[in-house]
């Protein structure tokens, strides 16, 4: 496993994190404790050391097992977690309320166990909390409390990137990016890098489309947002298959294919292009078991692809996938 460094966090994540929603136990289908609790461990073992999570994965379980793993483990470990979804409804005043941000924060540290957060993200605000200042004071308040060393903000577009990392003490900025997305290199990177922001890269799978697994007729769970979010029913239509229509997104696929070098599976090959971006700090790819996080975690240990393949995989984003999530997100 290879390191980089989290923006000004002091932090070195490793390249490939572990995106723990799916072990919450909701949205992704069914799980069990053990399994999610055997996938963690094993990606420790291959050296992951970064964990992402959020109070509203399976209400606050996917926090919990990662508090029973910290505790088994010797390891450093770096634990981002998020912080706002459970507002009811989710509006931006609910962000510009130093008891509502508290009262959060409080319940993380409980879930984890811990007495001071590594680090609190924003889960997705709405986007009028990034002309909020008062919001970022009240991170600042928490941070001299001692109950968080670091924060930053998971967004869904591009646009909110760069209006979060106006705020001097924004650490990190976690979005999707993926061969479905490439709107945050075209214009986004470049503005990190400068002010040395910590990039973590969510849905770096599409949920699943770019695992090259699934087929038109495949089913999905009732409770799996790949069934009931595929317009936005639930929650953003960025966050299920990156907003892209399943169909077209299997097509996209199709033409990838031939490009994943021999011995690769298609989604060690999808980690292993986002990892050609060296604005990149960490990948947060999900795992619900022992057998996934290794995949994610061998994608590390890939050689650099060539020009020539990532020059094929930008034609193929402009021929099937731009004109339908560039304006979007």
């Amino acid at each position: 496993m290879e390191y980089r460094s989290l923006g000004k966090t002091g932090w070195n994540a490793s390249e490939i994190g572990f995106g723990a929603w799916a072990i919450g136990g909701d949205a992704w289908g069914q799980t069990d404790d053990k399994t999610a609790l055997a996938a963690l461990h094993k990606a420790i073992d291959l050296g992951v050391n970064f964990i992402d999570t959020a109070d509203v994965y399976g209400n606050g379980h996917s926090e919990q097992l990662i508090a029973q793993v910290r505790k088994e483990r010797r390891e450093p470990l770096f634990v981002a977690t998020k912080i706002g979804r459970k507002l009811n409804p989710h509006i931006a005043a609910g962000y510009n309320n130093r008891q509502n941000l508290t009262n959060f924060v409080e319940m993380n540290l409980r879930n984890l166990q811990t007495e001071a957060l590594d680090l609190v993200q924003l889960h997705c605000p709405p986007s009028e909390v990034y002309d909020m200042p008062d919001v970022f004071g009240i991170l600042d308040d928490l941070v001299q409390q001692g109950k968080l060393r670091s924060y930053g903000v998971s967004v869904e577009k591009v646009e909110e990137a760069l209006k979060a990392i106006r705020y001097p003490n924004v650490r990190t900025v976690q979005i999707i990016f993926n061969m479905f997305r490439l709107k945050p290199a075209e214009q986004f990177f470049t503005a990190a890098r400068e002010r040395q922001i910590g990039i973590i890269v969510r849905v770096p799978l599409a949920s699943g489309l770019l695992t090259g697994k699934f087929r038109p007729d495949s089913q999905f769970a009732s409770t799996d947002h790949r069934n009931y979010n595929r317009h936005g029913e639930a929650f953003d239509q960025g966050e299920t298959f990156s907003g892209v229509d399943y169909e077209v997104g299997l097509q996209a696929v199709e033409a990838l294919r031939p490009l994943v070098p021999a011995g690769v599976t298609m989604a060690q090959f999808a980690l292993r292009w986002i990892l050609m971006f060296p604005e990149v700090t960490t990948v947060i790819a999900g795992a619900k078991t022992l057998q996934q996080a290794e995949e994610n975690s061998k994608a590390a240990q890939l050689p650099p692809l060539s020009e020539e393949t990532m020059q094929r995989i930008r034609d193929i984003y402009d021929q099937n996938i731009r004109s339908l999530v560039q304006d979007r997100w």
